[in-house]
């Protein structure tokens, strides 16, 4: 493949990022992939490697940090993938989670923020990115060809100039979002989390999430446990508004807390907080040249682990479409379709966090009474299951209405799958994860690093990946490739997931979502789905046509895919 960094001047404006978080430092990272110039300013003095914060990372995620060079997050990280949730002493039910393809990546690992950050760093400074900590963000202004953010330090004021930012400012990124007309309404939860990371050996409970119902160690209310690196569980408790962390200690309560979990083993107390969380969402993530992502753009509740997982998506996104729009090879639509589609993504987890909440949080008599009805008839109705709501897991967002994807009538989006399971790949999707191989290469790969180098044309047959490849790139002059399944797919894990049908050639952006399945010898069908994924023009639609030219669907699908774990 072509380095893409040759496509790039050397005499670029930097794309400055606000924030070294992680959020920040990967769309640092993406950005320098692209080979585009990076500033991150921090007003932290230095990195603060303090508590576990968020722990949970999703499968696409890691892969995302992989394509970095950042595996060692995988590997350092506690593998696990059952979440099984209690209502007082009874497992009402367990979820094992489900890759459709066969990534060789789980589906989640928990490791601490603090180690996540130190890898992240270590990749920045392979990348030749510095971050300039003590620049506490006090102003952005923009004009039509850069933006200027203004910054407080030790040695007095400095002004950065760039050709566009991404603010990653976290929660309190309020100067960020002030100086773009920026709103960011929402509400906060009376009720508070204790949050403890304990390290105990506690056999059995290595690789799994647990979730109780009003146990008897805290009636009436939850807690979720999660296992860490080195023997270390994270204990969430909720509590109540007037809880005093301080006084539970001085008392003795928080040693009982944790006994009535772990008995007698002994245990060392690594850090423990007291939070209160809040929903809150940016009514923008997108002003000119400004771009906001994760917790400075939506704050959600930790249950189901959707907001550093959501921030580093956020990232990606923006990165790709900032490389596209600073190349040339976008349009006028495509930054514009960072805030249409990361704002619905934020919408869907600003929904679903908030179910969740109003199910362990009732607001109101009414409100409790169902949830108890519901839990009461979980224990015999498998049917009342489905309603207890312990957060529905991270998943990435499927960008199936995005005015950057051609929908097919024949692979239409068929709705929100089963809790633990992905979507059929369509239009807007995630493509499936596989292993696949490279002509002259011994060794397997995986089909998503190689799509994250440009637009990427899957197809079924030779003479379709030269007619769908001569086609695109008669339309721009972004990076374009195409992979021939047969030639690839050498266990045969992608063209069962995907169902590939012959003829057909299958769209992926740079960050791996479909874009478009089209017939790859019709030239007005790939040119017009590669515009539409640049942001070159309207949604697109392929028309219905007879199965004919498709011959028999080949045979496999979810029935072949592999138990996640």
């Amino acid at each position: 493949m072509a380095d893409r960094r040759s496509h790039v001047p050397d005499d670029r404006e930097p794309v400055l990022v606000l924030g070294a978080g992680p959020v920040g430092q990967t769309a640092a990272l993406l950005l320098a992939r692209w080979g585009l110039p990076v500033v991150i300013v921090d007003g932290r003095p230095a990195r603060d490697p303090v508590g576990s914060k968020a722990i949970c990372q999703q499968r696409d995620v890691l892969d995302v940090w992989d394509t970095l060079g950042a595996g060692a997050i995988v590997e350092e990280g506690l593998t696990w993938d059952t979440a099984r949730t209690f209502y007082r002493d009874v497992e009402l039910f367990g979820i094992r989670l489900r890759d459709r393809g066969a990534s060789p990546l789980p589906p989640f690992v928990n490791i601490s923020q603090a180690r996540t950050e130190e890898i992240l760093d270590e990749r920045l400074s392979a990348a030749g990115i510095a971050v300039r900590w003590g620049h506490e963000v006090t102003g952005i202004d923009q004009d039509e060809h850069g933006v200027v953010v203004e910054c407080d330090t030790d040695a007095g004021p400095v002004r950065l100039r760039g050709s566009h930012a991404i603010a990653c400012l976290g929660a309190r990124g309020r100067v960020a979002r002030e100086a773009l007309g920026v709103d960011f309404a929402g509400h906060s939860f009376a009720d508070r989390f204790l949050i403890c990371d304990i390290r105990a050996d506690l056999p059995g409970w290595e690789r799994e999430r647990r979730f109780h119902f009003d146990p008897d160690w805290n009636p009436g209310r939850q807690v979720l446990i999660h296992p860490c690196p080195d023997s270390v569980y994270r204990i969430d408790w909720q509590v109540p508004p007037d809880f005093d962390l301080d006084a539970e200690e001085r008392s003795g309560g928080l040693d009982r807390r944790i006994r009535q979990i772990i008995g007698e083993r002994p245990y060392e107390v690594v850090w423990r907080s007291l939070y209160r969380f809040h929903t809150r969402l940016a009514d923008r993530m997108r002003v000119g040249r400004v771009l906001l992502a994760g917790d400075c753009a939506h704050l959600v509740a930790p249950f189901g682990a959707r907001g550093l997982n959501s921030g580093v998506h956020d990232a990606e996104n923006a990165a790709w479409k900032l490389a596209f729009a600073v190349n040339g090879w976008g349009g006028a639509e495509l930054l514009e379709s960072y805030h249409l589609e990361r704002h619905a993504a934020a919408r869907e987890n600003v929904e679903i966090t908030s179910a969740t909440m109003r199910f362990l949080v009732p607001h109101g008599e009414r409100e409790r009474r169902w949830r108890e009805s519901v839990l009461e008839r979980a224990l015999t109705e498998p049917s009342a299951r489905e309603q207890v709501d312990s957060g529905r897991l991270s998943e990435p967002f499927w960008y199936t209405a995005s005015p950057l994807t051609t929908a097919h009538p024949e692979r239409p989006f068929p709705g929100r799958p089963p809790r633990g399971q992905a979507p059929l790949p369509c239009p807007g999707v995630l493509v499936p994860d596989a292993p696949v191989r490279l002509a002259g290469q011994d060794r397997p790969t995986r089909l998503r690093p190689l799509a994250r180098f440009g637009l990427t044309l899957l197809t079924t047959d030779a003479a379709g990946a030269t007619a769908a490849l001569t086609a695109a790139r008669a339309v721009t002059r972004a990076p374009v490739s195409a992979l021939v399944l047969p030639e690839i797919d050498h266990t045969g894990a992608l063209t069962r997931a995907l169902e590939a049908r012959p003829g057909e050639a299958w769209l992926l952006r740079p960050d791996a979502h479909v874009a478009a399945v089209v017939e790859a010898t019709d030239p007005a069908a790939v040119a017009t789905a590669v515009r539409t994924a640049l942001g070159r023009g309207g949604p697109g639609v392929v028309p219905p046509r007879s199965p004919e030219p498709f011959g028999h669907r080949i045979a496999g699908g979810e029935e072949a895919a592999p138990t996640a774990g």
